[in-house]
């Protein structure tokens, strides 16, 4: 379902399934929007869309289904990349509302991103698809339904997964070292 709010912003809501955790102090991260990907609707995000909104230097907010009354956290990272418009940040674990989100994505009952956000620029194409080249963003929620399926939280990588990558990034470093020091010494 595509909407538009009082205020003009429009958000989309859809179902989907994933697997989703929060990590160490409520850390959430995943795509909001992915570009090139047509959501329910038939809306596709081109690359570049969030570039000018996201370098206004405005701050993000993360709300709780979109609702402007219930935010929960806090994005420490909004960045566009070569696949979409990428989110990291944490929920509050002193927002009561924050609490009760963490619980439900630990469950699997949530696991979903949304956006809210104005239309700046968009064209049709001879799909009839809206082609969105620029985005004013307001919001990225955290909502049961997302428009776009694959705009979901990634799965929390558990600690020990972190230490054993954290090993290995630190073996290729080792190894590199090595390597430069054999160069060095010819």
């Amino acid at each position: 379902m595509h909407e538009f709010s009082d205020a003009g912003l429009e958000t989309k809501f859809c179902r989907f399934i994933a697997e989703a955790s929060v990590g160490a102090d409520g850390l959430i991260e995943g795509y909001a929007s992915l570009f090139g990907a047509p959501d329910q609707s038939g809306d596709v995000v081109e690359r570049g869309a969030y570039a000018r909104s996201l370098g206004d230097g405005r701050r993000i907010k993360m709300l709780w289904q979109h609702d402007p009354r219930e935010p929960i956290g806090a994005w420490n990272e909004v960045r566009e990349d070569e696949k979409g418009l990428y989110v990291r940040g944490h929920l509050l674990s002193s927002v009561a509302r924050a609490r009760e989100a963490a619980a439900l994505i630990e469950a699997g009952a949530i696991d979903g991103l949304s956006i809210g956000y104005r239309t700046v620029r968009a064209t049709k194409n001879d799909k009839g698809q809206r082609l969105l080249s620029e985005l004013e963003l307001w919001e990225v929620s955290l909502v049961t339904f997302p428009m776009l399926s694959q705009a979901r939280l990634s799965p929390a990588r558990p600690e020990a997964a972190k230490a054993e990558m954290l090993r290995d990034l630190a073996t290729v470093f080792d190894e590199a070292r090595r390597k430069m020091a054999v160069r060095t010494a010819r």
